[in-house]
Protein backbone atom coordinates (compact mmCIF):
# COMPACT_ATOMS: atom_id res chain seq x y z
CA UNK A 1 0.00 0.00 0.00
CA UNK A 2 3.30 1.96 -0.47
CA UNK A 3 1.32 4.63 -2.73
CA UNK A 4 -0.63 6.09 0.63
CA UNK A 5 2.72 6.77 1.82
CA UNK A 6 4.26 9.90 2.51
CA UNK A 7 7.23 10.23 0.13
CA UNK A 8 10.27 9.78 2.91
CA UNK A 9 9.06 7.04 4.27
CA UNK A 10 10.30 4.31 1.77
CA UNK A 11 14.08 5.75 2.40
CA UNK A 12 14.00 5.05 6.26
CA UNK A 13 15.87 2.79 7.42
CA UNK A 14 14.36 1.50 10.74
CA UNK A 15 16.33 0.55 14.21
CA UNK A 16 16.29 -3.34 14.56
CA UNK A 17 15.86 -4.03 18.07
CA UNK A 18 17.39 -6.85 19.92
CA UNK A 19 15.23 -10.15 19.45
CA UNK A 20 12.58 -10.75 22.07
CA UNK A 21 11.69 -14.49 21.78
CA UNK A 22 8.52 -16.00 22.96
CA UNK A 23 10.15 -19.03 24.43
CA UNK A 24 10.61 -18.24 28.07
CA UNK A 25 13.22 -21.13 28.93
CA UNK A 26 15.78 -19.22 27.07
CA UNK A 27 19.12 -17.58 28.78
CA UNK A 28 18.50 -13.79 27.06
CA UNK A 29 21.25 -12.53 27.58
CA UNK A 30 20.87 -9.82 24.14
CA UNK A 31 19.16 -7.35 25.02
CA UNK A 32 20.76 -5.72 28.24
CA UNK A 33 18.26 -5.92 30.32
CA UNK A 34 18.73 -6.23 34.20
CA UNK A 35 19.05 -9.79 35.71
CA UNK A 36 17.40 -7.46 38.68
CA UNK A 37 13.70 -6.73 39.08
CA UNK A 38 12.90 -3.15 39.73
CA UNK A 39 12.94 -1.27 43.50
CA UNK A 40 10.35 -2.89 45.82
CA UNK A 41 8.82 0.37 46.88
CA UNK A 42 8.77 1.62 43.10
CA UNK A 43 6.95 -1.04 42.58
CA UNK A 44 4.53 -0.56 45.69
CA UNK A 45 4.34 2.84 44.69
CA UNK A 46 3.13 2.11 41.22
CA UNK A 47 0.26 -1.17 42.85
CA UNK A 48 -0.74 2.40 45.16
CA UNK A 49 -1.53 4.54 41.91
CA UNK A 50 -3.43 1.44 39.88
CA UNK A 51 -6.70 3.12 40.81
CA UNK A 52 -10.03 4.99 39.42
CA UNK A 53 -7.27 7.98 38.81
CA UNK A 54 -6.24 6.39 35.70
CA UNK A 55 -9.33 7.87 34.11
CA UNK A 56 -7.62 11.17 34.44
CA UNK A 57 -5.04 12.76 32.62
CA UNK A 58 -1.48 12.63 33.67
CA UNK A 59 0.85 15.75 35.22
CA UNK A 60 1.75 16.91 31.22
CA UNK A 61 4.87 17.73 32.96
CA UNK A 62 5.63 14.76 35.51
CA UNK A 63 6.67 17.54 38.63
CA UNK A 64 6.82 14.61 41.02
CA UNK A 65 9.31 13.05 39.15
CA UNK A 66 11.35 16.02 37.63
CA UNK A 67 11.43 17.15 41.29
CA UNK A 68 13.22 13.61 42.33
CA UNK A 69 15.36 13.66 39.54
CA UNK A 70 16.49 16.91 40.08
CA UNK A 71 17.00 16.31 43.91
CA UNK A 72 19.11 13.00 43.12
CA UNK A 73 21.34 14.68 40.63
CA UNK A 74 21.35 18.00 43.17
CA UNK A 75 20.30 19.97 40.09
CA UNK A 76 17.66 22.75 39.72
CA UNK A 77 14.31 21.11 37.77
CA UNK A 78 14.27 23.41 35.07
CA UNK A 79 17.39 21.28 34.37
CA UNK A 80 15.16 18.40 33.61
CA UNK A 81 13.67 16.99 30.92
CA UNK A 82 11.81 13.45 30.37
CA UNK A 83 10.43 11.29 28.17
CA UNK A 84 9.07 7.90 26.90
CA UNK A 85 12.36 6.00 27.50
CA UNK A 86 15.16 7.88 26.45
CA UNK A 87 14.76 6.89 22.53
CA UNK A 88 12.07 9.25 22.68
CA UNK A 89 14.49 11.92 24.17
CA UNK A 90 16.86 11.22 21.76
CA UNK A 91 14.38 11.79 18.93
CA UNK A 92 13.63 14.67 20.50
CA UNK A 93 17.00 16.06 20.43
CA UNK A 94 17.88 15.34 17.14
CA UNK A 95 14.63 16.80 16.06
CA UNK A 96 15.27 20.09 18.27
CA UNK A 97 18.76 20.69 18.64
CA UNK A 98 20.98 18.40 15.93
CA UNK A 99 19.05 19.89 12.28
CA UNK A 100 21.77 22.51 11.55
CA UNK A 101 24.42 23.03 8.53
CA UNK A 102 27.29 20.78 9.44
CA UNK A 103 27.53 17.14 10.16
CA UNK A 104 26.69 15.70 13.52
CA UNK A 105 29.64 13.91 14.74
CA UNK A 106 29.45 10.51 16.50
CA UNK A 107 31.31 7.55 16.90
CA UNK A 108 31.14 4.72 13.57
CA UNK A 109 30.68 1.79 16.07
CA UNK A 110 27.94 3.28 18.01
CA UNK A 111 24.20 3.41 19.34
CA UNK A 112 22.85 2.38 16.06
CA UNK A 113 19.74 4.40 16.58
CA UNK A 114 21.49 7.69 15.39
CA UNK A 115 22.13 7.23 11.87
CA UNK A 116 18.04 5.92 11.96
CA UNK A 117 17.38 9.42 13.16
CA UNK A 118 19.39 11.29 10.96
CA UNK A 119 17.60 9.33 8.37
CA UNK A 120 14.33 10.60 9.69
CA UNK A 121 14.97 14.24 10.01
CA UNK A 122 17.41 14.80 7.54
CA UNK A 123 20.38 15.37 9.16
CA UNK A 124 23.53 15.15 7.95
CA UNK A 125 26.29 13.01 9.73
CA UNK A 126 30.16 12.06 9.62
CA UNK A 127 30.81 8.93 11.64
CA UNK A 128 33.89 9.21 13.98
CA UNK A 129 35.75 6.04 13.49
CA UNK A 130 37.01 4.11 17.03
CA UNK A 131 40.33 3.56 17.39
CA UNK A 132 42.52 0.37 17.23
CA UNK A 133 41.72 -0.82 20.19
CA UNK A 134 37.71 0.79 20.13
CA UNK A 135 37.87 3.84 21.94
CA UNK A 136 36.96 7.39 21.65
CA UNK A 137 39.61 9.74 20.10
CA UNK A 138 38.02 13.27 21.39
CA UNK A 139 41.29 14.73 19.60
CA UNK A 140 39.14 13.85 16.43
CA UNK A 141 36.24 15.66 17.78
CA UNK A 142 37.76 19.02 17.91
CA UNK A 143 36.67 19.88 14.06
CA UNK A 144 33.62 21.99 12.42
CA UNK A 145 30.23 20.50 13.72
CA UNK A 146 26.61 20.96 13.55
CA UNK A 147 26.86 18.38 16.99
CA UNK A 148 28.26 16.18 18.59
CA UNK A 149 26.35 12.38 20.49
CA UNK A 150 28.42 9.59 21.77
CA UNK A 151 27.36 7.15 24.75
CA UNK A 152 29.55 6.66 27.79
CA UNK A 153 30.26 4.42 28.14
CA UNK A 154 29.85 3.25 24.73
CA UNK A 155 27.69 1.01 22.93
CA UNK A 156 28.26 -1.67 22.23
CA UNK A 157 31.88 -1.63 22.96
CA UNK A 158 31.42 -1.28 26.77
CA UNK A 159 34.29 1.25 26.85
CA UNK A 160 34.13 4.27 29.22
CA UNK A 161 35.84 7.62 28.59
CA UNK A 162 36.50 9.77 31.88
CA UNK A 163 35.49 12.72 32.61
CA UNK A 164 38.21 14.92 32.17
CA UNK A 165 38.33 13.97 28.76
CA UNK A 166 34.53 14.02 27.92
CA UNK A 167 35.35 18.20 29.18
CA UNK A 168 37.84 18.22 26.40
CA UNK A 169 35.58 17.31 24.14
CA UNK A 170 33.30 20.00 25.44
CA UNK A 171 35.97 23.38 24.87
CA UNK A 172 36.62 22.09 21.42
CA UNK A 173 32.96 22.74 20.83
CA UNK A 174 31.28 25.86 22.50
CA UNK A 175 29.25 26.27 19.71
CA UNK A 176 28.12 23.04 19.78
CA UNK A 177 25.27 20.84 21.24
CA UNK A 178 27.62 18.04 22.94
CA UNK A 179 25.70 14.91 24.11
CA UNK A 180 26.64 12.24 26.56
CA UNK A 181 23.87 9.24 26.06
CA UNK A 182 24.26 8.24 29.36
CA UNK A 183 22.22 4.66 29.22
CA UNK A 184 25.24 2.65 31.18
CA UNK A 185 26.81 4.89 32.95
CA UNK A 186 25.90 3.94 36.38
CA UNK A 187 27.51 0.37 35.82
CA UNK A 188 31.12 2.09 36.28
CA UNK A 189 31.71 5.69 34.76
CA UNK A 190 31.47 8.97 36.24
CA UNK A 191 27.72 11.04 34.83
CA UNK A 192 28.58 14.30 33.16
CA UNK A 193 26.04 15.55 35.05
CA UNK A 194 28.37 17.32 37.48
CA UNK A 195 29.66 19.59 34.38
CA UNK A 196 25.98 20.66 33.08
CA UNK A 197 26.35 23.63 35.09
CA UNK A 198 29.64 24.85 33.63
CA UNK A 199 28.78 24.03 29.89
CA UNK A 200 25.44 25.43 28.47
CA UNK A 201 26.20 23.49 25.83
CA UNK A 202 26.05 19.86 27.78
CA UNK A 203 23.29 17.99 27.60
CA UNK A 204 23.11 14.47 29.73
CA UNK A 205 20.37 11.74 28.69
CA UNK A 206 19.76 8.56 30.99
CA UNK A 207 17.21 5.80 31.19
CA UNK A 208 15.49 3.80 33.77
CA UNK A 209 15.69 1.12 31.27
CA UNK A 210 18.96 -0.37 32.82
CA UNK A 211 20.24 0.15 35.89
CA UNK A 212 16.51 0.60 37.10
CA UNK A 213 15.73 -2.91 36.19
CA UNK A 214 12.47 -0.76 34.48
CA UNK A 215 12.74 -1.15 30.81
CA UNK A 216 9.48 -2.25 30.86
CA UNK A 217 7.88 0.97 32.12
CA UNK A 218 9.88 3.55 29.10
CA UNK A 219 11.29 6.63 31.07
CA UNK A 220 14.21 8.98 29.63
CA UNK A 221 15.31 11.89 30.81
CA UNK A 222 17.99 14.78 30.04
CA UNK A 223 19.75 17.07 32.31
CA UNK A 224 20.97 19.93 30.90
CA UNK A 225 21.13 23.94 30.39
CA UNK A 226 17.65 25.47 30.85
CA UNK A 227 17.68 26.77 27.28
CA UNK A 228 18.36 23.36 26.17
CA UNK A 229 15.84 22.07 28.13
CA UNK A 230 12.95 24.75 26.59
CA UNK A 231 14.20 23.56 23.07
CA UNK A 232 13.08 19.94 23.68
CA UNK A 233 9.86 20.98 25.88
CA UNK A 234 8.51 23.04 22.76
CA UNK A 235 9.16 19.68 20.74
CA UNK A 236 7.64 17.63 23.38
CA UNK A 237 4.55 19.78 23.82
CA UNK A 238 4.20 20.16 20.08
CA UNK A 239 4.31 16.08 19.79
CA UNK A 240 3.47 14.47 22.93
CA UNK A 241 1.43 15.96 26.04
CA UNK A 242 1.70 13.45 28.36
CA UNK A 243 4.37 11.12 27.71
CA UNK A 244 4.42 9.46 30.93
CA UNK A 245 1.57 8.21 32.64
CA UNK A 246 0.76 8.15 36.18
CA UNK A 247 2.07 4.80 36.84
CA UNK A 248 6.03 5.78 35.40
CA UNK A 249 5.58 9.07 37.51
CA UNK A 250 5.33 7.51 40.72
CA UNK A 251 7.24 3.95 40.14
CA UNK A 252 10.15 6.27 38.21
CA UNK A 253 10.38 8.97 41.58
CA UNK A 254 10.61 5.93 43.75
CA UNK A 255 12.87 3.96 41.85
CA UNK A 256 15.29 7.38 42.70
CA UNK A 257 14.35 7.37 45.88
CA UNK A 258 15.10 3.94 46.80
CA UNK A 259 19.60 4.43 46.60
CA UNK A 260 19.74 1.65 48.81
CA UNK A 261 18.54 -1.05 46.32
CA UNK A 262 19.52 0.50 43.27
CA UNK A 263 23.51 0.84 44.18
CA UNK A 264 23.54 -2.78 45.64
CA UNK A 265 21.95 -3.89 42.35
CA UNK A 266 24.79 -2.15 40.51
CA UNK A 267 27.21 -3.60 42.23
CA UNK A 268 25.72 -7.14 42.06
CA UNK A 269 26.00 -6.84 37.97
CA UNK A 270 29.70 -5.20 37.95
CA UNK A 271 31.04 -7.91 40.43
CA UNK A 272 29.53 -10.69 38.21
CA UNK A 273 30.69 -9.13 34.84
CA UNK A 274 34.15 -8.88 36.43
CA UNK A 275 33.67 -12.66 36.77
CA UNK A 276 32.19 -13.23 33.47
CA UNK A 277 35.13 -11.50 31.65
CA UNK A 278 37.79 -13.42 33.69
CA UNK A 279 36.02 -17.01 33.05
CA UNK A 280 36.13 -15.78 28.99
CA UNK A 281 39.53 -14.90 28.93
CA UNK A 282 40.43 -18.32 30.25
CA UNK A 283 38.80 -19.63 27.46
CA UNK A 284 41.18 -17.44 25.17
CA UNK A 285 38.69 -14.64 24.32
CA UNK A 286 39.51 -10.70 23.72
CA UNK A 287 37.38 -8.74 25.96
CA UNK A 288 37.19 -5.12 25.67
CA UNK A 289 37.60 -3.26 29.06
CA UNK A 290 33.38 -2.45 30.03
CA UNK A 291 31.94 -0.10 32.29
CA UNK A 292 28.45 -1.52 31.34
CA UNK A 293 25.86 -4.40 32.34
CA UNK A 294 27.34 -6.35 28.85
CA UNK A 295 30.57 -6.94 27.77
CA UNK A 296 32.22 -7.33 23.94
CA UNK A 297 34.06 -10.08 23.23
CA UNK A 298 36.29 -11.90 20.05
CA UNK A 299 37.84 -15.35 20.11
CA UNK A 300 40.91 -15.45 17.62
CA UNK A 301 40.03 -19.40 16.60
CA UNK A 302 36.07 -18.77 16.42
CA UNK A 303 33.79 -16.91 13.81
CA UNK A 304 31.43 -14.83 16.07
CA UNK A 305 28.40 -15.93 14.15
CA UNK A 306 28.82 -19.44 14.56
CA UNK A 307 29.29 -18.98 17.69
CA UNK A 308 26.18 -17.24 18.89
CA UNK A 309 24.40 -20.40 16.66
CA UNK A 310 26.14 -22.88 18.66
CA UNK A 311 25.34 -20.91 22.07
CA UNK A 312 21.41 -20.57 20.35
CA UNK A 313 21.72 -24.28 20.50
CA UNK A 314 22.43 -24.39 23.98
CA UNK A 315 19.24 -22.19 25.18
CA UNK A 316 21.92 -18.89 25.32
CA UNK A 317 21.20 -15.84 22.98
CA UNK A 318 23.58 -13.00 22.57
CA UNK A 319 23.89 -10.26 19.99
CA UNK A 320 25.96 -10.44 16.80
CA UNK A 321 26.18 -7.39 14.97
CA UNK A 322 26.94 -7.46 11.13
CA UNK A 323 28.83 -4.16 11.00
CA UNK A 324 32.27 -4.93 9.27
CA UNK A 325 34.58 -3.56 11.84
CA UNK A 326 33.38 -5.58 14.63
CA UNK A 327 31.33 -8.72 12.84
CA UNK A 328 33.52 -11.18 14.93
CA UNK A 329 32.78 -9.20 18.69
CA UNK A 330 29.28 -11.14 20.74
CA UNK A 331 27.72 -8.41 23.05
CA UNK A 332 26.99 -10.90 25.90
CA UNK A 333 24.43 -9.24 28.52
CA UNK A 334 25.63 -9.66 32.44
CA UNK A 335 22.65 -12.00 33.98
CA UNK A 336 22.39 -13.56 37.36
CA UNK A 337 24.89 -15.90 38.39
CA UNK A 338 22.62 -19.43 37.00
CA UNK A 339 22.79 -17.29 33.55
CA UNK A 340 26.39 -16.39 33.36
CA UNK A 341 27.07 -20.19 34.29
CA UNK A 342 24.48 -21.04 31.33
CA UNK A 343 26.62 -19.04 29.17
CA UNK A 344 29.97 -20.84 30.17
CA UNK A 345 28.42 -24.03 29.86
CA UNK A 346 26.92 -22.80 26.67
CA UNK A 347 30.76 -22.60 25.50
CA UNK A 348 31.61 -25.40 26.65
CA UNK A 349 35.27 -27.03 25.52
CA UNK A 350 36.43 -24.12 22.66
Amino acid sequence: MSKFWSPFVKDLVPYVPGEQPKLTKLVKLNTNENPYGPSPKALAAMQAELNDNLRLYPDPNSDLLKQAVAKYYGVDGSKVFLGNGSDEVLAHIFHGLFQHDLPLLFPDISYSFYPVYCGLYGITSAPVPLDEQFQIRVADYAKPNGGIIFPNPNAPTGCVLALDAVEQLLKASPDSVVVVDEAYIDFGGETAISLVDRYPNLLVTQTLSKSRSLAGLRVGLAVGHPDLIEALERVKNSFNSYPLDRLAIVGAAAAFEDREYFEKTCQLVIDSREKVVAQLQDKGFEVLPSAANFIFARHPRHDAASLAAKLREQGVIVRHFKQERIAQFLRISIGTPEQNQALIDGLGDL
